[in-house]
């Protein structure tokens, strides 16, 4: 297993500076490697492959999430307002419900298999959106109505909704009764996490002014915590029900608030974890396509995404309703909250692992979802930024 990962990581670096010199996403060039290796290539990835990238999926999701959190500013959020919260859930709301009709008037779907997929579409992807975010808040773009960070901040909190949606849908196949709590529970979660990250992010900042300890050591320390804090919300299920993601997440934030300079020299740091993360996720996704099964989906497929993303955009318009938005960034809000990866990559196999009927099939809308949207958001925000801010 290990010498299979060592190609997919070497191919991977490779077709990723590819893809980079070509201005398209580089974890295209790592998904492509994945796919060279795996079932639709040589068919050299051991059967444990899953066992292995079900905890890199969840590092890989709290070094994003953390990212962004190093990077929000309280002081802009607060500026945004009701705003950064609707944008956290409306889109991906619409989105579920535009894929949902899709599957089953198109593909005669039952309504659950289908709800099941628009959970696994309707996250966007840190790992496309964050960097560029991020950039457009250095360089000034968009810094009079805060457009990056109404993207940024939503973007965070819309990977988290659609994931506990994703949760809760699972429930269904494995028996659990779901009903209108079920869902309603889902803010509840939120809202708590949101909780548990403030008193995490006042931890971390006496923490890191008590200990005196060099990057390496306070990375470590920090990320392990964090695999500490995913372990307790599974142990307090059903007493205490909080997003552990969300938690983390706004521990960084509370602590880039408290402490600018530490938050700036620790992003630095998860920037760097990152690049090592996005190539074994990206590259074991790739791994785990049927290229073949993907054909026979064929161009439904496509036009269902397709459905999602417009529902998607309608879902931005009228959650920036109320703002001083001109019509240029209005346009990009939506442009830049189309691309999908990252919680792609890390849940869109699950299904398939539990043995689901419907898991070749999520994991083909997950995939396509992935080639379709990544490049072209990628390409729409890093062409039309300097034009639309």
């Amino acid at each position: 297993m290990l010498y299979v990962i060592g190609l997919i990581v070497i191919v991977g670096m490779v077709l990723g500076m590819i893809m980079d010199y070509l201005h398209l996403p580089k974890l295209l060039g790592y998904m492509i490697a994945g796919m060279i290796f795996g079932v639709s290539g040589f068919d050299i990835v051991e059967a444990n492959a899953g066992i292995v990238s079900a905890p890199l999926r969840q590092i890989a999701l709290i070094i994003i999430l953390t990212r962004a959190g190093l990077t929000l500013d309280i002081d802009n959020l607060k500026k945004i307002g009701i705003n950064a919260l609707l944008m956290s859930f409306v889109p991906a709301t619409f989105e579920i419900i535009g894929i949902s009709l899709g599957l089953v008037v198109i593909m005669k779907m039952n309504i659950y298999d289908a709800m099941l997929i628009g959970s696994v579409l309707a996250a966007v992807s840190p790992a496309v959106i964050v960097p560029r975010m991020i950039n457009l808040i250095e360089r000034g773009k968009g810094s009079k109505h805060h457009v990056p960070e109404l993207i940024l901040s939503g973007a965070s909190v819309d990977d988290v909704f659609a994931i506990v949606i994703f949760t809760s849908l699972l429930s269904l196949y494995s028996g659990s009764d779901i009903g209108i709590m079920t869902f309603l529970n889902a803010p509840v979660t939120i809202v708590l996490g949101i909780m548990v990250g403030i008193l995490m992010g006042y931890v971390f900042k006496i923490m890191l002014k008590k200990i005196h300890l060099n990057l390496s050591y306070e990375l470590i320390i920090l990320l392990s915590m964090s695999f500490i804090i995913l372990e307790i919300e599974d142990r307090l299920e059903g007493y205490f029900n909080f997003s552990g993601l969300i938690a983390i997440m706004t521990s960084m934030i509370v602590l880039r608030h408290l402490n600018k300079n530490k938050a700036i020299e620790l992003s630095k740091g998860y920037n760097n974890l990152w690049n090592v993360f996005e190539i074994l996720l990206f590259g074991l996704l790739g791994a785990l396509v049927n290229i073949s099964y993907a054909l026979k989906a064929g161009v439904v497929v496509i036009i269902v995404i397709v459905i999602g993303l417009l529902f998607r955009m309608m879902g931005v318009v009228l959650s920036t309703r109320g703002m001083k938005l001109n019509l240029k960034e209005r346009i990009f809000a939506m442009m830049a909250y189309m691309p999908k990866a990252t919680v792609q990559a890390a849940i869109s196999s699950i299904p398939l692992s539990m043995g689901l009927e419907c898991g070749e099939m999520v994991l083909v809308f997950g995939v396509m979802s992935i080639i379709i949207t990544a490049p072209l958001g990628a390409v729409l925000i890093d062409h039309f930024a300097d034009r639309l801010l």
